[in-house]
């Protein structure tokens, strides 16, 4: 067993975990977090995406005991219920969900995805590897290529970053 504190959603939280204990595992069964999902557990999905020190990853696919002191941001951090951020609330607004199951970690995917393209990280797609990329449709479709959704809300779902991205 590893003790390690684990920063998330702006709350310190010390954990004793088995050293193969995935990240996504700590937040659910430890913390009890369950807004991040366990889809296929190989990262092929993007179900379990999560913000660590502001970068998006798959969950699944990290060790807790990798994160000790990093900041993590679950979908329970971005907003709640009351308080909802830009991107869920352009989510709820373009119908950017079906199931609800993919939902938190597109939303933390494109949440982090735009922050990407204002720090000018070019993509597979961009026209120029310099300067801030341009947010197309084809720009979020290669971005957000690792996050699937079975229902198909894709189309809902770029609507929802234009609008974010074009306000922010």
């Amino acid at each position: 067993m590893q003790t390690l504190n684990l920063q998330v959603n702006g709350e310190t939280h010390e954990l004793s975990v088995d050293v193969r204990t995935t990240l996504l595992d700590a937040l659910r069964q430890h913390l009890h977090l369950n807004g991040t999902k366990k889809g296929c557990d190989h990262g092929q999905c993007g179900a379990c995406t999560v913000l660590v020190n502001g970068k998006r990853i798959n969950s699944c696919l990290t060790l807790a005991v990798m994160h000790d002191g990093d900041e993590i941001t679950t979908i329970e951090g971005l907003g709640g219920s009351d308080t909802l951020s830009p991107m869920q609330k352009a989510f709820v607004k373009h119908d950017g969900f079906q199931c609800g199951y993919c939902t938190p970690g597109q939303i933390c995917s494109a949440t982090a995805m735009l922050d990407e393209i204002k720090e000018g990280w070019p993509s597979y797609v961009s026209v120029s590897l310099v300067g801030e990329p341009e947010l197309t449709s084809d720009e979020i479709a290669e971005r957000m290529s690792g996050n699937l959704c079975r229902c198909s809300a894709y189309p809902n779902i770029v609507d929802a970053i234009i609008e974010v991205g074009d306000k922010s």
